[in-house]
């Protein structure tokens, strides 16, 4: 059986190396992003064609992925005159890997629906790396149907790949644990600022901390930036800020409220608004190191 034509938009370096995993696998593909320079690295590798619009890409696409930066460009790209939904043919099926709203998710699944095709929203967990070789972490929802026609294709990409049910629970499932995981990124790391100003030493404060339950990948992040200098967490404040965001709006959605997240959210914004969005998000610990009251 020969494998599905896929039309993939958003080439950074999440997106680039699951492209590249796919060509490695014999996929065709078609391409699409604002960057040129990537869109030439991929076609240099063979395999891949460039479209001209989201429309002509869904249209000559089997499976149109996207690897976007938040909600408002995924719609922009499905709904515009030369968008996904103006091309893509009845029995096709787009999948958003990034990390997007799930009201979002399920509006633009019915729309989809309304002219025979489906949805999978697929949010993702681990690294580039990972990406490239095709060892990615992939949280998938929607029809049934929908996701066993492509899980062919997302085992290819993804070690493990989890079926969470119906459209949106995979962006929600993904936007409650980066919830998780930032508040405990920004609590360890206000841990550590409150331990400097207080005269305790970080690194005997991290021995003492790992030695209990509070121990985890994330606190080892935290010590290597607060304790060592090394920023090796690769997820910027801008981006967790974004989560942090859609997770609240998702709990507005569902009539409740975090008072925690909120806490998060209003300690990113902060620390965006102070110019470090571009650094990962232990660094946010620099930003409790001065703050005053």
């Amino acid at each position: 059986m020969s494998k599905p034509v896929i039309g993939f938009i958003g080439l950074g370096l999440m997106g680039n190396n699951m492209v590249e995993n796919l060509q490695n696998k014999g996929y065709e593909l078609q391409v699409m992003d604002l960057n040129k320079d990537a869109v030439a690295a991929v076609i240099a590798r063979g395999g891949a064609t460039e479209a001209s619009s989201p429309a002509e890409l869904a249209a000559a696409s089997d499976i149109v992925m996207l690897c976007l930066t938040t909600s408002e460009v995924v719609e922009k790209i499905v709904y515009a005159d030369n968008g996904i939904l103006a091309g893509i043919e009845e029995g096709s099926v787009l999948i958003d890997f990034g990390t997007s709203i799930p009201a979002s998710t399920r509006k633009i699944g019915a729309a989809l629906a309304e002219k025979g095709a489906g949805m999978i929203d697929a949010p993702l967990g681990r690294t580039p790396a990972h990406a490239k070789d095709g060892l990615l972490n992939i949280m998938a929802s929607g029809d049934q149907a929908t996701f066993d026609k492509v899980k062919p294709v997302l085992e290819e990409q993804g070690e493990n790949v989890f079926y969470l049910g119906a459209l949106g629970a995979g962006h929600t499932t993904k936007l409650i644990n980066n919830f998780m995981g930032m508040t405990t990124v920004c609590a360890m790391s206000q841990a550590f600022a409150v331990a400097d100003l207080a005269g305790v030493d970080r690194q005997q404060l991290f021995e003492i901390m790992s030695t209990g339950p509070s121990n985890s990948p994330f606190m080892g992040f935290c010590k290597n930036y607060a304790v060592d200098g090394v920023s090796d967490l690769g997820f910027s404040i801008a981006n967790a800020n974004k989560d942090l965001g859609y997770f609240l709006e998702m709990a507005k959605d569902l009539d409740t409220r975090t008072l925690i997240g909120e806490g998060t959210s209003a300690n990113l914004q902060a620390a965006f608004d102070a110019g470090m969005g571009d650094g990962n998000v232990p660094e946010i610990f620099d930003y409790f190191l001065k703050l005053k009251k």
